[in-house]
């Protein structure tokens, strides 16, 4: 087995999907393996606080985005040290300028083929622009996580059993209060059973239990929420590949009053018509934590996608998203839509070249949010 990919394949598969185009070539580093990119972009962005029509302010904003991958690899074992940082300049809103930082460190053990250990820590330093709770200031926040997993059973057995303990520290850096009632502390534990169907399609059933612990005595948002569900995932069946997860998601509140269930889903599949098309719907039901004073939003999101490779060097992604927001708590619900298009152009081997194009139109009950948004962008991205 190369522990290297399977490293890759298990850690950063959910990034897989918005990854590398270019081939990048990493350099030998004392035995480590490292790996050096580059994103540049210069965008337009005409209403990047997501304020209303007659408030919305625009500018031109450059990023640039360097990240550094350390890697190695043993016989049974694989590790992943990653950094980036993305400086961001809004040249008509310096106000708004932030520099990101995320550092996070990866590994994979396999013990033996029925028994692997993987686990996980992340620091991040963030600004957000959006949907902030001062509308002239960006949200200032660090993120601190943990985790831990333990899988029993090959990959090829009959039966196979998951479990995950993640653990998040988010903290708010905004003065005078600001964001003082999200902080949180949040424990989750995932627990999955998969039972092998055929060769290439597995049944699975699957319990979650997630505490969020809210720093702010008498925070309203403080719950635990849990979710059973069954469902299939498969691989390659029928040109399709996917997992379908069904149930019912339950929050309690410290407050008895508010506790809520609903049915929840999970759905994520990927159709290939073609060996260099690929058509994606992924579709999710669930509670997301509250903000805008709403003590959580209840969201069904949907997004439709084709990305078609027109030729070895060009590539085209279409995508069309639609999201229900009802926030608990508060009068509001949301109708969000989103659209986009974008051209990317493999001009050499360690270099792509993106354009694309984001419409979003936010249909509120309050009309103090309702807004739309056009983001414009080209970026360059760049490899050894």
């Amino acid at each position: 087995m190369n522990y290297r990919n399977s490293l890759a394949a298990a850690l950063l598969g959910s990034a897989s999907m918005n990854g590398y185009a270019l081939e990048p070539v990493d350099i030998d580093l004392a035995g480590f393996n490292f790996t050096p990119t580059l994103k540049m972009t210069e965008m337009y962005d005409d209403n990047f606080r997501a304020l209303e029509n007659s408030e919305k302010q625009s500018s031109w904003i450059t990023s640039i985005k360097p990240k550094f991958l350390l890697e190695a690899d043993t016989r049974k074992s694989g590790y992943q040290l990653e950094y980036s940082f993305d400086n961001q300049t809004y040249h008509e809103a310096s106000a708004a300028n932030h520099t990101d930082h995320a550092l996070a460190f990866r590994s994979v053990l396999e013990f033996d083929s029925r028994n692997r250990l993987h686990y996980d820590l992340g620091y991040q330093r963030l600004e957000q622009t959006t949907d902030t709770t001062d509308r002239s200031e960006n949200d200032k926040l660090t993120v601190k996580n943990a985790g831990i997993g333990y899988t029993f059973g090959s990959f090829q057995a009959r039966n196979q059993i998951d479990a995950d303990l993640k653990y998040e520290e988010r903290r708010y850096l905004n003065a005078d209060g600001i964001n003082d009632d999200m902080e949180r502390n949040t424990t989750a534990l995932t627990s999955t059973w998969y039972h092998r169907l055929t060769g290439k399609t597995r049944a699975l059933a699957e319990l979650r239990y997630t505490d969020f612990d809210y720093l702010q005595s008498g925070n309203p948002r403080n719950s635990v929420g849990t979710a059973a569900l069954v469902g299939l995932a498969w691989e390659a069946t029928a040109l399709t590949t996917g997992t379908v997860r069904l149930g019912q998601e339950r929050k309690n509140y410290d407050d008895n009053d508010r506790d809520d269930s609903s049915p929840t889903w999970e759905v994520g599949i990927d159709w290939k018509p073609l060996s260099y098309s690929t058509v994606s719907l992924s579709t999710r039901k669930a509670y997301d934590e509250g903000d805008d004073d709403a003590i959580a939003i209840h969201q069904q999101r949907t997004r439709l996608g084709w990305k078609h490779e027109w030729t070895p060097r060009i590539t085209t992604d279409l995508n069309a998203t639609h999201a229900d927001r009802d926030y608990q708590g508060i009068d509001r619900e949301d109708r969000r839509n989103i659209y986009g298009v974008g051209t990317t152009y493999a001009m050499r081997r360690w270099l792509d070249i993106t354009a694309s194009y984001a419409h979003t139109q936010n249909d509120s009950s309050l009309s103090s949010e309702t807004y739309t948004r056009n983001l414009y962008l080209l970026s360059f991205e760049f490899s050894l």
